[in-house]
Parts: C-alpha cells; sequence; structure tokens
C-alpha cells in the first residue's frame, strides 16, 4: 500500500473528519482534463491483436489463459501505471477505441481477458453460476424479482459497487437510446454528508443488513450484514447496494431499517446524483472502476428490436491482492478470514467457475 501513502493528496482517514485521498475529485475537475481516458493508439491494438491470435479459435477455454499468456510489452508498461491510477489515484479508467466490430466477439472477449489479467490479480465469479466473464444485457429479469438482479434488465440500476476490487467492462453494443453509465467518487459523497448531515453519516459507519438475492454460499445465511462507510488501518472505502439493502427486510430475522437508516441511504444516492460524472460510455470502450471508492450506475434503456443489435457488455470482477485494506467485514461475507486471501465474487451450492464466451 505504499502508493497511496506516498501521494501528497492522501492522508491518514479518521472518523468523522474529511478523507483525504486522490479518489475524493468533483466531476468538474475530471470533466476539465482527459488523463482518464486511454485512448489505444495503433501499436497497442497491434500488439493485442498479436498477443489473441493464438487462441482466437473454436472452443477456447478463457479459464487457461492467465497474465503469463499474453506477451503485450509496451502495453504491458502502460497498464501496470493505469492499474496503480485505479487503486491508489482516482479510482477509474475508460479504454477508448478498441476495435470490436474488427476483432469479433470471441477475439474482443480475449482481449479484455487479457487486459484484464494485467489489471487485477485474479478474477472473481459474479452469480452462483460461477460466470467469471459476465454477460451484461437484458434477459428479462427484473431487480423487483428477489432472485433476480439489475444487470440483465433494462430498468435503472441506482448507484451501488459490485462485489469485487475492481470491476470492469467492455461495450459490444449500445442500446438504441438510454443506458447512460455514471461514476462519483464515494470518497466526494462522504465528504459532502459529513458536511451537512454529520449524524446521518454515522449511521452509515454501522453495518446495513444485504440480502443475497438467492446466492447463498455454503452453510451461510440468505442475508449478511455490512456498512456502507469504513475507515480501517487508516484507508476509507464504501459499499452501498440499494437493491441488497431494500430487499433484506424479506426474511424473518432481518429487522426493518429505521427511518434514519432510510434517509442516510437516500441521500446517499441523491448526492452521487447531483456529484456524478458522465463517462459517455460507448461501442469499444472498456471502464475499469475501483469499487471501494467509485459508485457506478446505468439509466434505464430502450433496446433494439434485432437481436444481434441489442445491448451488449462483457464484465470482468477483479480481485487485486495490493488493493487498499479491508476490514473483517468484507471477508466474514465470504467465509471464514483466515482462508480468503481478498474477499469478493459470489458463490453458491454446487458453483462450477467457467467463463462463457
Amino acid at each position: 500500500m505504499h502508493n497511496l501513502g506516498l501521494n501528497k493528496l492522501w492522508k491518514p482517514a479518521k472518523f468523522g473528519c474529511e478523507v483525504i485521498d486522490p479518489a475524493g475529485w468533483s466531476a468538474e475537475h475530471i470533466s476539465e482534463r482527459n488523463d482518464w481516458i486511454y485512448k489505444f493508439s495503433q501499436s497497442d491494438i497491434g500488439e493485442l491483436k498479436n498477443a489473441i491470435r493464438t487462441y482466437d479459435k473454436p472452443g477456447l477455454n478463457l479459464l487457461s489463459l492467465n497474465r503469463s499468456s499474453f506477451h503485450m510489452p509496451n502495453l504491458e508498461q502502460r497498464l501496470a501505471e493505469i492499474r496503480d491510477e485505479i487503486l491508489f489515484g482516482r479510482g477509474f479508467a475508460v479504454f477508448r477505441g478498441f476495435p470490436v466490430e474488427e476483432v469479433g466477439k470471441v477475439g474482443s472477449a480475449i482481449a479484455f481477458w487479457a487486459i484484464g489479467q494485467f489489471l487485477g490479480d485474479g478474477v472473481l465469479s459474479q452469480n452462483k453460476h460461477g460466470h467469471v466473464l459476465g454477460h451484461v444485457t437484458d434477459l428479462g429479469e427484473s431487480r423487483q424479482n428477489h432472485s433476480q438482479r439489475g444487470p440483465y434488465s433494462r430498468e435503472e440500476i441506482p448507484f451501488h459497487v459490485d462485489c469485487c476490487d475492481i470491476v470492469g467492462l467492455l461495450c459490444l453494443q449500445t442500446p438504441l437510446r438510454g443506458g447512460e453509465s455514471s461514476l462519483v467518487s464515494s470518497v466526494t459523497v462522504h465528504n459532502e454528508m459529513l458536511r451537512c448531515w454529520p449524524e446521518l453519516t454515522e449511521i452509515l459507519f454501522q453495518p446495513f443488513f444485504r440480502d443475497r438475492r438467492d446466492e447463498i454460499p455454503s452453510g451461510m445465511k440468505p442475508w449478511y450484514q455490512l456498512a456502507v462507510f469504513h475507515i480501517y488501518e487508516g484507508y476509507f472505502s464504501a459499499s452501498v447496494e440499494p437493491t441488497y439493502i431494500g430487499s433484506a427486510h424479506r426474511f424473518d430475522e432481518v429487522p426493518d431499517m429505521t427511518a434514519q437508516q432510510k434517509e442516510a441511504l437516500e441521500i446517499v444516492q441523491n448526492l452521487s446524483k447531483e456529484l456524478r460524472f458522465d463517462t459517455g460510455f460507448k461501442k469499444g470502450d472498456m471502464q475499469f472502476c475501483n469499487n471501494h471508492v467509485i459508485f457506478h450506475t446505468r439509466l434505464a434503456y430502450e433496446d433494439h428490436s434485432e437481436a444481434g443489435f441489442k445491448r451488449h457488455l462483457l464484465r470482468l470482477w477483479l480481485k487485486n491482492l495490493d488493493g487498499r485494506p479491508l476490514p473483517p467485514d468484507f471477508y466474514k461475507r465470504h467465509g471464514e478470514i483466515g482462508k480468503i486471501d481478498r474477499p469478493g465474487g459470489i458463490l453458491a451450492d454446487g458453483t462450477i467457475i467457467n467463463a462463457p464466451i
């Protein structure tokens, strides 16, 4: 964690104080810059094509490919710098200009996987089916169904985080209209809440019950507890999941939220909308976010009628062994602390890890 500690914009976080962290940016500040965008050069594209050419064939098992499978000497160095920026800097990066139509769906998936290998230290299961390469597209699901989730619907998804250190998305196809992507610094949300609603900010440091949405690890309860804001070993992190928090009370042993808890969560969403930064996520873009300092959202959308043109994103959940320290409750969500190298992912009884292309 030396990278973050040596940053002049970082100071050890303390409860009840403004968090000073390079991930504490404003939309105005980001919109004045373009260093959050990495535009693939022709040389980068050439390296990626050469690196994936051997593997772009029928029957490929992505799980057989790791960091050492890809030789991209120039791009690798740049990816190491971007990884540091995601983990220890502003908390996100957008790669722009990948030729998805030219490379094709399989080639694009391999290239996305390759980049993920350098930004993370392993991939995590995104659902009880064990998918480590996710497909975010409308499958007719709804967040109103306690066994279903937002990524497989056309509904608006509130500001939230995913169950990993870094979440990556590759846009293969945009919708007919809508579906815009927005990010917000959870550091900035915390600081604004602390300034205007200190008592409610304190509530967010206390555990909230969360629904596992019927994706239950062996031997564990269908719900768990985790606060929204955390300070641990001097590092701030945040985790908000309105869908999972909102439905946890369906279990008899889980009490309803208090009026203060509901108000605090509502303010988090309102502030996130007010402070958001719209990335302009489009076809060929890859977006990677540090879930511990970034909340993200997606608006509702109207899709194309033709099957081959429907909105389609690929998704990776990455773990980072050198990520910011996380408190024990993050680990308890998944099992015994000493047996988990880094918390994240979703496993249930019978889950088999696989990477469907």
